[in-house]
């Protein structure tokens, strides 16, 4: 077989060109520390670091909203933490200034301490995060969600919104807590009903129970309780809000519950003959109106020690543990998805350990092995150049 000048000049450049590229190739690789640079270096690795790098950008964008979830929700657990501390402070002072032996000023004075408590109260409920917007306001972050209306009582112009961040695929974790949970909707202690006792009352008796026995028959409506003398004892007459008799029990016996329209009712103690008292449907109560009538009751200091007094302060301290508990309850919640956040936060962290380390596998680059192909590259690089300009440079008239 002949050879031509021609092949022989071709065949000798693609050997260099060959041996140029495959250098520039481990240079490169070099220079970059990555033995995988274009999908042409290895096509099945190449998808392999797509698909990882992929994964690492998604859970690093989950990081991200975990702390974000994090850092609101950390706030929010201290700033309850802060009014469960503070209720329990306000409690203290409601029995301190409940106390018989105080002086009508010694009392005031407490009352104005439990006032400058409750505005604090309500501005801890009024927090804002870093960015301006209301904590406790569920989804209405731009309004305050609490503040004191004409007659003086906390109304609540938030939502029940829960806003919630993506930090795990198909997990959403919520970042806040609406303020009607954390301080309105604590449970009626007693149940269905709230009591309003009147003046004068002589008895010691109040109610320990109002419930609801069968919600689709039940009457609701405001019921006044009216105990009258019969010699012997008292006969209770209940009364609805149309002054129309619901029932009534002669000789009455407080260790017997009062049933009428599908509700029962329990009293605790004895009253007494002309005492009153009204119930009207209740089945939440709020830490704020709780603080409110206690103010109340500490002002005005004549029925502080009297039975209607003592009566309104066990009510009133039933709902503040009442309201204590919610408070705790909010912040469990808070603590709760803090510690689920924690977990997610280290499931993350060695998912990214695990990618980047199987991304180093296929993509990083072994220098020492890298460096010896390179050396045997550019010797071989260096041979066919040496070659072909030996075959170059030959010609007939040398052997004439």
């Amino acid at each position: 077989m002949r050879i031509s000048t021609g092949q022989m000049f071709q065949q000798s450049t693609k050997s260099i060109l060959d041996k140029q590229s495959a250098t520039n190739t481990i240079l490169a690789q070099i220079t970059s520390g990555k033995k995988v640079n274009t999908a042409g270096d290895d096509p099945v690795a190449a998808i392999g670091i797509d698909n990882l790098k992929q994964k690492n950008a998604l859970v690093d964008q989950y990081s991200k909203n975990v702390d974000y979830a994090t850092n609101h929700l950390s706030i929010s657990e201290s700033k309850i933490g802060s009014a469960e501390t503070l209720i329990s402070s306000m409690r203290e002072q409601l029995l301190r200034g409940a106390n018989g032996s105080l002086s009508p000023v010694e009392r005031q004075m407490v009352a104005d301490e439990m006032r400058a408590s409750l505005e604090e109260l309500v501005s801890i409920a009024n927090s804002q995060d870093e960015s301006g917007n209301y904590m406790f306001a569920g989804n209405k972050t731009n309004s305050q969600p609490f503040a004191f209306d004409i007659n003086n009582e906390i109304v609540y112009s938030g939502d029940s919104g829960v806003r919630k961040s993506v930090v795990a695929s198909g997990v959403a974790i919520p970042t806040n807590i609406p303020g009607d949970l954390a301080f309105m909707n604590s449970v009626n202690p007693i149940g269905d009903y709230g009591v309003n006792y009147l003046s004068p009352q002589q008895g010691d008796s109040a109610v320990s129970s109002a419930k609801i026995t069968n919600q689709a028959t039940h009457v609701s409506d405001t019921y006044t309780f009216n105990f009258t003398p019969n010699g012997t004892g008292v006969d209770l007459q209940v009364l609805n809000s149309g002054g129309g008799t619901v029932t009534t029990v002669t000789n009455f016996d407080a260790t017997n519950p009062v049933s009428f329209n599908d509700i029962e009712v329990k009293l605790n103690g004895t009253p007494a003959a002309g005492d009153s008292f009204t119930m009207e449907p209740m089945e939440t109560v709020s830490i704020f109106d709780s603080f409110s009538k206690a103010l109340a009751l500490l002002e005005t200091p004549e029925s502080t020690n009297s039975p209607q007094g003592k009566s309104k302060l066990a009510q009133l301290l039933n709902d503040i543990d009442s309201g204590q508990n919610q408070v705790s309850t909010a912040r469990g919640i808070a603590g709760n998805n803090l510690k689920g956040l924690e977990s997610i936060s280290t499931n993350h962290s060695e998912e990214k350990i695990i990618n980047s380390s199987t991304l180093s596998i296929l993509e990083d680059l072994d220098y020492a092995e890298a460096m010896t192909e390179f050396e045997k590259q550019q010797l071989a690089l260096n041979a066919v150049s040496s070659v072909f300009s030996k075959v170059g440079s030959l010609s007939l008239f040398d052997y004439i």
